[in-house]
């Protein structure tokens, strides 16, 4: 497959075009072939870059099961400024890659991959049998809370996990070579609380090949999956495919029971990417088969799975979609618009100039207001997009490999600036979440400043807490606080003064 190659983003955004702007850039070095899987935006506005690495080798030991022979889950938290807050390797004495990372609610996160690894080094729990998923549970500091091997006698491969609303969590993925399978590889769910213990799971598939691609949480407390489907009406596959391969959507309601299932495909190959809320159902991004490569194909559902409306966009040749984020109202009550990003492989291209950037934003109903893209003239031969994401204040962070040569890619992290996007984000004084609190909650400011005094009031006025930051994510302890409301009130070094109310469950 042709590769994104990041130097043709980076050579037009320089020279000034669509008032892009290169806040700052970040080069993670490297001596292997690594792999990054996922940037995310942590609760506290800070960067997690997660993938698969190699470490430079250490002196053998007697203990094989205290030696790593592989690939090794590796994260990195950035600052808002890019300045590194910790970089860690997590080891088994086998391959372990890193696939996914969900932040979770009270500011750590929790990191699922797909281990060959038995017991050893950071791996505490036996492998399962074949390949199996590695979850490890992280402190906002990178610290370890709990971590556990999952699988079964088979083959398992961790896709996607996510946080639920009561704070337990679900990972899921793929199975195949297994008797309890209905085909050649078929989608496994993991049902976790909060503290990784496993409440329940199941199989979902049909005799072809069904391949989960993406899951988010849904309002209700349940989960809805996006899977990559060949298989007819078969197994627990209800619905049959109109082409090749089509979309296979499932809800799930909390306790893992199927609520509905949906198919939605075209004659030809349709690959589902990625899944949204929006506010008033599921936003489904993929690719479908065009004349001449793929468009990126967006469905509109409503909550009981219904399509309300359906878009396709085609950017020329074989567009590749890597990232969707719906815009919410400024009281997050209405989706506003949908900001897609992704990249363009043209076949006969020559190699001077053959990869575009693009991004396209539409409003709430899919009709596209405006796109834009980059195209670049020069290039390193080894460098490739892999993730992006759309931060709150409207910059984004794109993240990727790039090397001299293949076998030695270094991680690459850009912050960039949009001035057109930034226009279509709500603006607002002061945020407070979650509110009502138990533990502690964050406040956002959302306008410009250097430093801000940030002042917790009872009711009668009494000052409790006082806080200074140079951020724009901040958190407040709030244990030793009674039931009742409170005031949060920000002084910035600009002169202006917000002030929001708390609750305290």
């Amino acid at each position: 497959m042709k590769k994104l190659y990041m130097s043709a983003l980076f050579l037009c955004t320089t020279m000034g075009l669509f008032a892009q702007e290169i806040l700052w850039e970040k080069i993670i070095p490297s001596s292997s072939q690594d792999f990054l899987s996922q940037v995310s935006t942590t609760i506290d506005g800070q960067y997690l870059i997660s993938g698969s690495s190699i470490q430079a080798k250490s002196e053998p030991t007697s203990n094989s099961k205290n030696q790593n022979s592989g690939y090794d889950f590796h994260i990195i938290k950035l600052s808002q400024d890019g300045k590194e807050i910790f970089n860690k390797f997590f080891s088994g004495n086998g391959h372990d890659h890193l696939i996914s990372t969900v932040v979770t609610k009270e500011g750590g996160s929790l990191l699922a991959g797909t281990s060959y690894s038995n017991k050893g080094l950071d791996k505490k729990e036996e492998s399962k049998g074949g390949a199996d998923f590695w979850l490890v549970r992280l402190s906002e500091n990178g610290d370890f809370i709990w971590q556990r091997t999952l699988g079964t006698t088979a083959d398992e491969e961790a896709r996607s996990v996510i946080q639920t609303t009561d704070e337990g969590f679900i990972a899921g993925g793929n199975i195949q070579n297994s008797p309890k399978s209905y085909g050649g590889k078929d989608l496994i769910i993991y049902q976790l609380d909060k503290e990784g213990k496993e409440m329940s799971h199941l199989i979902l598939g049909g005799r072809g090949n069904d391949e989960m691609e993406k899951m988010i949480p849904t309002k209700d407390g349940g989960v809805l999956i996006g899977a990559y489907s060949r298989s007819p009406v078969s197994g627990t596959k209800k619905t049959g495919n109109e082409g090749e391969a089509d979309y296979w959507l499932i809800k799930l309601d909390e306790n893992l029971k199927v609520e509905w299932e949906k198919n939605y495909g075209t004659k030809g190959e349709d690959h589902l990417r990625t899944l949204a809320l929006t506010s008033t159902g599921y936003l489904i991004g993929g690719e479908s088969a065009a004349k001449e490569g793929t468009d990126i194909d967006l469905i509109s559902l409503n909550e009981r799975g219904e399509e309300l409306w359906r878009k396709t966009y085609s950017i020329g040749g074989r567009d590749i979609l890597k990232g969707m984020n719906v815009i919410h109202s400024a009281d997050d009550k209405t989706t506003s618009g949908i900001l897609l990003g992704g990249y363009t492989q043209s076949d006969g291209r020559s190699e001077e100039n053959d990869e575009k950037f693009w991004m396209l934003y539409t409003e709430q109903q899919g009709n596209e207001s405006w796109r834009k893209y980059v195209k670049g003239e020069t290039r390193q031969r080894e460098e490739r997009l892999s993730d992006l994401t759309l931060n709150r204040d409207g910059t984004f962070i794109l993240a990727g490999t790039g090397a001299e040569s293949l076998g030695n890619e270094n991680w690459k992290i850009i912050k960039l600036g949009d001035k057109q996007v930034s226009e279509i984000i709500p603006q607002f004084d002061i945020k407070i979440f979650p509110n009502p609190v138990s533990d502690y909650t964050y406040i956002e400011i959302g306008h410009d400043f250097k430093a801000a005094d940030i002042l917790l009031y009872d009711m009668s006025g009494r000052e409790l807490q006082s806080l200074t930051t140079k951020s724009r994510v901040t958190k407040m302890n709030t244990q030793n606080l009674v039931q009742g409301a409170y005031l949060v009130t920000v002084k910035t070094d600009t002169g202006k003064t917000v002030s929001a109310k708390l609750i305290k469950k």
